[in-house]
């Protein structure tokens, strides 16, 4: 049923304007009674829970950021599903993102460019909605992804996420330190060992016991892939989420002026799939077997879920196949994970 209605009708909508339509209905279904009734539908099955960072995951499967920036969507989120919801990015400082049009389908590749630019409400609004669900006790784990502030240079980047961890860490099952957006100018700099140990040490003490995670791009060399692995496991950090989306645009079925006018941004969606696997086996060769590894890219079935875990992955993650299976995404990947 969905995807006729994705072909006929949600397609022709501009893809920001229907992720906006489509997150108000989810923050719907996290609401009593739409919640109940969401949740009897599509919670998963009980033997598929996960214990990672000291917390237990219900599935293995989450959201990944991007898709839910202002925790405003939460409890539906977790209603339909979905094992843990990272929100985010979230910025230190309010801002608006890149000017629109900024969000592209591609959908004979099942993929997304997105060069959205960490349009977020700020550090200060994300902690009071989490402080709100807090006291509702959310049935879901809840990280949150914290990047650089666009008004913020370079030089000063350490600083910043310190102010968002900050505010943020307190009320976090864990923490993603992300420095791999390719849509902030920059922030991929920041990946350099030299430059990374300083500000993740910085972030590590301002995010106290909150489990910290950093979040890498799948478009540096494998050795520098493995260099990160190794410093995130001797500065003590809890995991590493791999990967970010990719500036590359190799082997897309797309039409190429299509793409070309889809422009700079980062892909994400089925494309990643193989290079996805690429970094996970890299990642996990570099640190030990107990280190939490979460895989993202390319993630669409239960069995690319299996693929990853058979691969090492400790979670999986998934964004971008929202759009292509529609609402029930998460239920049918943990009905399948049970029959498998």
């Amino acid at each position: 049923m969905y995807p006729l209605l994705f072909r006929a009708v949600l397609s022709r909508f501009d893809p920001e304007f229907a992720h906006h339509a489509g997150m108000a209905v989810i923050r719907v279904l996290g609401v009593p009674p739409f919640s109940w009734a969401t949740r009897a539908l599509c919670a998963p099955a009980s033997g598929h829970q996960v214990s990672a960072l000291g917390l237990t995951f219900d599935s293995p499967f989450g959201v990944a950021a991007g898709f839910d920036k202002n925790a405003v969507g939460v409890r539906g989120l977790a209603a339909l599903g979905f094992g843990h919801v990272e929100i985010g990015t979230v910025t230190a400082i309010p801002q608006d993102g890149n000017p629109k049009p900024r969000l592209f389908r591609l959908v004979p590749d099942r993929a997304v460019i997105n060069r959205m630019g960490f349009n977020n409400a700020g550090a200060d609004a994300a902690a009071k909605r989490l402080a709100k669900l807090r006291r509702r006790r959310p049935k879901t784990v809840i990280g949150v992804n914290i990047g650089k502030s666009r008004v913020v240079d370079v030089e000063n980047a350490t600083a910043d996420y310190v102010d968002s961890a900050t505010k943020l860490a307190p009320l976090a099952d864990y923490l993603a330190v992300n420095v791999s957006s390719p849509n902030t100018p920059g922030l991929r700099g920041l990946q350099a060992v030299e430059t990374l140990a300083p500000l993740l040490r910085a972030v590590k003490d301002a995010a106290g016991s909150t489990p910290l995670l950093v979040k890498i791009a799948p478009d540096l060399p494998d050795e520098e892939i493995a260099a990160i692995g190794r410093l995130a496991v001797a500065e003590g950090l809890d995991g590493i989420i791999a990967h970010n989306t990719t500036i590359g645009r190799d082997g897309l079925k797309t039409d190429a002026s299509v793409v070309d006018a889809a422009g700079a941004g980062g892909l994400s969606g089925a494309p990643l799939r193989e290079r996805s696997m690429e970094v996970l086996r890299v990642v996990r060769e570099a640190v030990p077997s107990d280190f939490c590894v979460i895989s993202v890219g390319g993630v669409e079935t239960a069995s690319d879920v299996d693929e990853r875990l058979d691969a090492g992955a400790t979670l999986v993650q998934g964004y971008t196949a929202f759009l292509y299976r529609g609402p029930f995404w998460a239920r049918q990947i943990n009905r399948e994970l049970r029959r498998r």
